[in-house]
């Protein structure tokens, strides 16, 4: 149908015109309220956000002086939360003159690390900040 006609057949009928596939051949058109037609896509569009799976990012602090079994502690933790689905923040807080011992401290966070025994990727590699060390790790 020529686009004038279809123009015509909607002002006649009191509805909108609205292009439905512009990049089809020919192009679909569909007579129908332009207000219901936008909350029914808005409809669908918050119905679909619900099905999507947010991924969180969990964060787990650990000490420069902490204990074996307590670093075990949280790498059980932290694979609670992998395993989740979530991305997890491992931040190792240094305080006074353990700022000092930064190689020591890359040391014990790779340990903590090697803890870990599911199957991790570092979504960013641990890294020396002025508080510490931080490093993200995801699920492979």
């Amino acid at each position: 149908m020529e686009t004038t006609a279809a123009l015509r057949l909607a002002d006649e009928r009191k509805t909108d015109l609205i292009e439905i596939s512009p990049d089809a051949k020919p192009p679909v058109c569909r007579l129908m309220d332009f207000g219901k037609f936008k909350y029914d896509r808005e409809k669908g569009e918050r119905e679909h956000g619900k099905k999507q799976k947010e991924v969180g990012l969990k964060g787990i602090r650990i000490g420069f002086k902490t204990g074996t079994h307590d670093l075990e502690m949280r790498a059980r933790q932290t694979e609670k939360f992998l395993a989740g689905g979530d991305k997890v923040r491992i931040q190792m807080k240094l305080a006074g003159r353990e700022k000092a011992h930064g190689p020591l401290a890359l040391k014990k966070f790779e340990e903590f690390l090697r803890m870990i025994t599911a199957n991790i990727t570092l979504e960013s590699p641990p890294k020396r900040t002025p508080q510490g060390v931080i490093a993200v790790i995801t699920k492979k």
